[in-house]
């Protein structure tokens, strides 16, 4: 399998080839941070289209056709609109805190997407403890929804917000035990050991019984932590008009709009990581020449490839289910969700300790 490790060995041996340590480095920084803003935005309008198609699909229609050869262009025309409206700024708002918002959500979304190993030797942060880091940077965005609810001075982006913290912190706790089931099992959180230990088989297919039980809550808590139906209650359109981004315009709104597609990649590619081998090809332990066929393939399309299936299964559930209650959401985690993660990140530990896994 190609290591993209290479070709980042080669610029940085080029430029210490005429430029002094410091600038190397600050050159590096600076290539790094347009090429996850251009995937950032590339990502983004690319999952608004996706979703669009899907949307149709289901629903027997044909979604955006008139922009572009099949809608292909839709999107773009969307961003420009967006790019073009007016910063509407209101009256009796905290106008430092209302501003501050989008940029809170937008930063945490941007530096876990830094954070995901994307190919083989292809990846910007790698902690000993990557995974912990994620989660930890993912709370900043539950800070950028609260400010922008409160900072609005409306009473409908306050309930809003306020339901969007509840929920996102409420179910953290299921999606932090899915994750920590797979970290028992790996025995490490570091992302490039995770992604290695799955060489020879995924870890959906050696942890067993629990380690399916736990994708299956992590991919239900993290429909609910992007804020997606069917538990979309944040920006019930039919009781809070747009919920806690009412009050936004332009770019700002845009803001909000992006991170949210984003961060459904940014699970879908963590559910990959921990659950179906990140980048690492499938393999099945005796079938050398289907391992090598398989090794063809670039770690780039593997990673892309099950983060597009992850993220597909979590718009099937929008569309497919209708929205819940506030109550039926939160009793749904604390009484059933969060106490059969628990049950099932024991049942892990005692699996682990006698072996009873692949």
């Amino acid at each position: 399998m190609f290591n993209f490790g290479i070709w980042t060995s080669e610029l940085n041996n080029f430029l210490m080839g005429f430029l002094p340590e410091w600038a190397t480095v600050l050159v590096e920084c600076v290539i790094i941070a347009l090429l996850v803003l251009l995937t950032y935005t590339v990502l983004a309008l690319f999952y608004i289209l996706y979703e669009r198609k899907l949307c149709a699909w289901f629903q027997c229609r044909l979604g955006p056709m008139r922009v572009g050869k099949w809608g292909l262009l839709q999107v773009f025309a969307d961003m420009f609109k967006i790019l073009i409206k007016e910063l509407i700024s209101l009256k009796d708002t905290d106008r430092f805190l209302f501003k501050l918002a989008p940029y809170l959500i937008i930063t945490s979304s941007v530096v876990m997407l830094a954070c995901l190993p994307w190919g083989n030797g292809l990846q910007i942060i790698n902690y000993n403890i990557g995974i912990f880091f994620i989660l930890a940077v993912s709370s900043v965005g539950v800070l950028g929804i609260l400010l922008a609810g409160w900072a609005s001075n409306n009473k409908y982006t306050l309930i809003g917000a306020m339901r969007s913290g509840a929920q996102m912190i409420s179910y953290e706790i299921s999606l932090g035990l899915a994750i920590i089931t797979i970290i028992v099992f790996a025995g490490t959180m570091n992302i490039n050991e995770l992604v290695w230990a799955q060489d020879k088989a995924w870890f959906i297919f050696r942890g067993h019984i629990p380690a399916i039980i736990a994708f299956l809550i992590y991919v239900v808590a993290a429909t609910a932590e992007t804020n997606r139906g069917p538990f979309d209650l944040p920006e019930a359109e039919h009781e809070l008009t747009a919920g806690y981004h009412t009050e936004y315009s332009g770019i700002h709104f845009g803001f909000f709009y992006l991170a949210e597609y984003l961060n459904l990649f940014i699970v879908s590619g963590v559910a990959s990581l921990m659950f179906l081998g990140g980048w690492m090809p499938l393999h099945i332990p005796g079938w050398d020449s289907f391992n090598n066929v398989m090794n063809y393939i670039p770690s780039v399309v593997w990673f892309l490839g099950k983060s597009f299936f992850v993220s597909y299964v979590i718009i099937w559930f929008k569309w497919t289910f209708p929205r819940v209650r506030i109550d039926q959401m939160l009793s749904f985690e604390w009484k059933y969700l969060m106490p059969l993660s628990l049950a099932n990140l024991v049942l892990m530990a005692v699996f682990v300790a006698l072996g009873w896994h692949f």
